[in-house]
């Protein structure tokens, strides 16, 4: 599959007081409309400030929702097993009404382990628990009586189940996705097998897209979108230089999670952690390899764990709307329909 819609994802670690990385991100996005990114794409993580600076990411979305007009807006991803499902389903459906119907609904069972105690949950059950609240949120969603005849979900969103995507690192999970059809999103980076460190992103997530493709009803459009850590400089040293410093701080927490990284040489973290950055040819020259992205139907990317200035983000998304995206597939529609 040629990749078609191009995204802007965040979540949200620039080195500041959480009101300045709110502001930073909501420029970042506006910037992204302008130059006719197709989505931006916010995280949620909880308690956490190193791991991700958003616990509330249709609350953010909807602050988003006002500043900008056509860019469609997307969680990457709610962590649904630590969230009342019918919350979530009457926060969406107002906050798609506010929008004029450009949320995109990202969910997962993951997020940091410790996160599930303070919510009474063990982390051992949270496929479980996916499994029922997601049942929940689309039976709402679908109109169907909650706990009472008389009780359904307002205002209505019939709409908002065509516009859910799960997040897997498995085969299984992403079978789960096809069946119901919903989009598949695919991470920026997964830990490798201890035997095989240096296996390909690629040669992970194309057995991962072969199986939601082989479980997607007839008839169904398939939609798959890979994340990928994109930092785009007009100065190859610079960007390596924060690549140096964002890349070493991550690999403390990514050790934890099992990603294996032996040292802390600056070339082994950045094919480890499949980070692309440089300038444009450098990062075109290390995409073209990604089998799996050119699968994709959707494309979002992200400057974690590199996480370079405000300002160095604003140029990079500027350089990928001019340069990298249309090499990858992606035309401009924004810019086409204004003119």
């Amino acid at each position: 599959m040629t990749a078609k819609r191009l995204g802007f994802f965040t979540r949200i670690l620039d080195d500041a007081p959480a009101a300045t990385r709110y502001d930073n991100a909501i420029e970042q996005i506006q910037l992204a409309e302008r130059v006719g990114f197709d989505s931006a794409w916010v995280a949620q993580h909880h308690f956490h400030r190193d791991e991700g600076g958003l616990p509330s990411p249709l609350v953010f979305l909807s602050h988003v929702a006002a500043r900008t007009r056509r860019i469609r807006l997307g969680t990457g991803i709610i962590t649904l097993p630590l969230e009342n499902a019918l919350r979530v389903a009457e926060d969406a459906a107002v906050l798609d009404l506010l929008s004029h119907g450009r949320l995109e609904v990202g969910v997962g069972s993951g997020g940091t382990p410790t996160s599930f105690t303070a919510f009474g949950l063990d982390v051992a059950d949270r496929a479980e628990v996916f499994t029922e609240h997601l049942a929940v949120l689309l039976a709402a969603w679908a109109g169907s009586p909650i706990g009472h005849p008389d009780n359904t979900l307002y205002p209505e969103a019939p709409l908002l189940a065509e516009r859910v995507w799960q997040a897997t690192f498995s085969a299984a999970g992403a079978r789960r996705a096809g069946l119901r059809g919903d989009g598949l999103m695919l991470s920026r980076t997964q830990p490798r097998p201890a035997d095989a460190p240096d296996r390909s992103l690629s040669d992970i997530q194309n057995p991962i897209i072969d199986a939601y493709l082989d479980a997607l009803p007839a008839g169904v459009t398939p939609r798959i979108v890979g994340s990928r850590t994109l930092f785009v400089s007009d100065d190859r040293d610079s960007a390596r230089g924060h690549a140096a410093t964002g890349l070493r701080r991550a690999a403390v927490g990514l050790r934890r999670a099992g990603h294996s990284l032996p040292d802390d040489d600056l070339d082994t973290l950045i094919s480890r952690l499949d980070t692309h950055l440089g300038t444009v040819d450098d990062v075109l020259e290390t995409l073209a390899q990604d089998t799996a992205l050119a699968r994709t139907t959707d494309i979002t990317f992200q400057v974690h764990s590199v996480d370079p200035p405000h300002h160095e983000v604003l140029r990079s998304i500027e350089l990928i709307a001019a340069g990298v995206a249309p090499e990858l597939g992606w035309v401009n529609t924004a810019v086409a329909h204004a003119s």
